[in-house]
């Protein structure tokens, strides 16, 4: 039977405004989705049926990018992730994935399964402070007060969007960064919902499926194990959700 155990994300009692960004605070932020036809202006979040593995998957893949992780086999084929020793990431939320795989290599899904459900608070609450989002309270039915989610000021979001859309439909190189961060929103199963601004398209759908595969272009041919890492990761979150359902 796979161990499944809880996973808390550390907390910091640095300002997040201080530490750079993580690739899951930057995919929670464009899965956000301003507006979203409802009044007062409040968004919502797109995906949150399967936005604990694709959140996991995002700080896995962070962790391959610098290098703090490695993949496996095991020896029926399952694919495992271990913690690169000595390598802790300084960011606590990533630290807490890495000590978690630093115990022992885990399957992929395992780790997804344990470390996802802690992650959107925080992840949230690092966006909300560095004024991406906004969090403002609003009556629901004039009675009940609940809190809702609105874009921020920084303009973080569309410069994201924008770097995702020059990747997926003009072609443009990726770095490692954007690279991984389209094809975690494809993995997400989300992407046709950005049909606005990144078109649905058959070339757009083969690009991403690129991506997907770990086929980032030249500029990213530095890091090759790195991305090797990042795209395994990817594949096995699409698994993961799709077995889940999507209401």
């Amino acid at each position: 039977m796979t161990e499944q155990r809880p996973v808390r994300a550390a907390a910091s009692n640095d300002s997040a405004t201080l530490r750079p960004r993580t690739l899951a605070e930057d995919l929670l932020l464009l899965l956000f989705q301003p507006s979203s036809g409802r009044q007062g202006g409040a968004g919502n979040i797109a995906g949150e049926a399967t936005l604990y593995w694709v959140l996991a998957g995002a700080v896995l893949a962070d962790l391959g990018l610098g290098g703090h992780v490695r993949t496996g086999t095991t020896r029926i084929g399952t694919m495992t992730v271990g913690a690169v020793a000595d390598s802790p990431p300084s960011d606590p939320l990533l630290r807490s994935s890495w000590e978690y795989v630093a115990r022992k290599s885990r399957s992929v899904q395992t780790v997804l399964a344990a470390t996802g459900p802690a992650l959107r608070e925080p992840l949230l609450d690092r966006l909300v402070e560095r004024g991406d989002l906004r969090r403002r309270t609003q009556k629901a039915l004039g009675l009940f007060q609940t809190s809702v989610l609105q874009e921020g000021d920084t303009g973080r979001r569309d410069g994201l969007l924008a770097e995702v859309r020059a990747v997926l439909v003009d072609g443009a190189e990726p770095t490692e960064r954007t690279a991984a961060l389209a094809a975690l929103l494809y993995g997400s199963g989300t992407l046709p919902q950005f049909d606005r601004d990144i078109p649905w398209t058959s070339p757009v759908i083969a690009r991403a499926e690129e991506l997907k595969d770990g086929n980032w272009g030249a500029d990213a041919a530095a890091k090759a194990g790195a991305r090797t890492v990042t795209a395994a990761i990817v594949n096995n979150v699409i698994v993961a959700a799709a077995v889940l359902p999507r209401g």
